[in-house]
């Protein structure tokens, strides 16, 4: 029995077509269901996160964001306070604020303006896939650019800034292969590894390790200050304290008065804001 070219090929083309939108990231997956089992509640903290994560990337982004959480429902210790906190502050930090993201936001306000966002050009750079991004980094380290800042304006004021901000807004199809999204990613497992081993070890210090993620926002200098901040306390004090080194029998309080005195200062919030 013979099989018609048509068929063959129309079926090689749709496979590559399911190929292609997975490595890039498109998907048209359905969303992903609020899981069972939520402390009362915590319900509307959830479905929120999963509506922001399906419009600032895809579905199973979104899933991921429910995988993530769904480690922690029913787990001894975490009750309805803990878990919203816990995914309220997860979606917050993989939705994180790239050159990308500013351009989604621009385009769904509905008052025309424009603004201008200063970034470096390594921070620019790395929100395209590694595999581009990569060998440019190494040439402008080289040539000791990196750092350099760059204006960029955002404006939804008429044709041409929307047409762009669209242009911007679709490079989220290459997010999940970039370098800032590898970096995040990594952030994202280590702070939930810290609330487990928390839970595990002095369930008191629990709210306040989570509490942390609340140190990492923004771009540019906030943004670097912040988790430099962040990594600073956890590889002082709370890693330690877990691995026996240090003794800190309220790990919680010591870690919310370190909190409070890296908090950025009124003057790089300032700056920041200046900017928009």
């Amino acid at each position: 029995m013979s099989v018609g070219t048509g068929g063959v090929d129309d079926g090689i083309l749709s496979s590559l077509r399911y190929l292609f939108a997975d490595i890039i990231g498109d998907d048209d997956d359905t969303p992903p269901c609020v899981p069972e089992n939520l402390p009362e509640g915590t319900e509307a903290v959830v479905r929120a996160g999963i509506d922001r994560l399906i419009d600032y990337q895809s579905p199973s982004y979104a899933q991921l964001y429910v995988d993530r959480l769904c480690r922690f429902i029913g787990k001894p210790g975490v009750d309805a306070t803990l878990l919203g906190e816990i995914a309220r502050l997860m979606a917050v930090r993989m939705s994180y604020e790239d050159p990308i993201r500013i351009a989604q936001l621009k385009l769904t306000e509905q008052e025309s303006s424009g603004d201008r966002r200063k970034f470096r050009i390594d921070e620019l750079i790395g929100c395209l896939p590694a595999v581009v991004a990569e060998p440019v980094l190494d040439v402008l380290d080289w040539l000791n650019w990196a750092r350099a800042p760059v204006s960029v304006k955002y404006s939804n004021a008429n044709r041409w800034g929307i047409r762009r901000l669209r242009i911007e807004a679709g490079l989220k199809r290459w997010r999940r292969f970039s370098i800032r999204y590898r970096k995040e990613r990594v952030w994202v497992e280590r702070w939930l590894h810290m609330i487990d081993r928390s839970l595990g070890k002095q369930p008191q210090a629990a709210p306040a390790i989570i509490q942390t993620a609340s140190m990492i926002e923004g771009y540019g200098d906030v943004y670097r200050q912040g988790m430099a901040d962040w990594n600073a306390i956890i590889d002082s004090l709370v890693k330690p304290t877990f691995d026996g080194a240090l003794a800190l029998t309220d790990l919680g309080s010591v870690v919310t008065e370190a909190r409070a005195a890296a908090m950025p200062r009124p003057a790089a919030v300032l700056a920041q804001a200046q900017d928009r």
